[in-house]
């Protein structure tokens, strides 16, 4: 739906580690670096992309909720989320008040942004 999201971030080099390791299980890299302070990450044959920049702003807190395959990458990227040093916000489990097959996990990145990874895949 989107092409790309761009927001700000208080320290680039915590929240590019966090993204890059939280996001590494549906495969997320670094597409493009914008030194000193910004990058563009992307799937390697996504059609969107997520942008972070350095910033002294104060935004809003962002629901960012990416697509994985399986319910196994919703699971691996909680659990990689958390290491990064994210903050649960919502283990992995099924979301019925969304839809019966709705399965995500939520996790606070080091701003305070709610991101979220979901299949609507039915388990393997």
């Amino acid at each position: 739906m989107f092409d790309h999201i761009k927001f700000g971030v208080r320290d680039f080099a915590v929240s590019k580690t966090f993204y890059l390791k939280a996001l590494e299980p549906i495969g997320v890299t670094v597409v493009t670096d914008w030194p000193p302070n910004g990058a563009e990450l992307s799937q390697p044959t996504g059609k969107s992309s997520l942008c972070l920049y350095q910033t002294d702003e104060k935004p809003a807190h962002l629901h960012i909720a990416f697509v994985a395959e399986n319910r196994h990458q919703v699971d691996a990227f909680y659990y990689a989320a958390l290491s990064a040093g994210g903050q649960d916000n919502g283990p992995p489990g099924l979301r019925p008040q969304y839809s019966g097959q709705y399965y995500a996990a939520f996790i606070l990145d080091p701003d305070g942004h709610n991101i979220e990874v979901v299949c609507h895949e039915t388990e393997a």
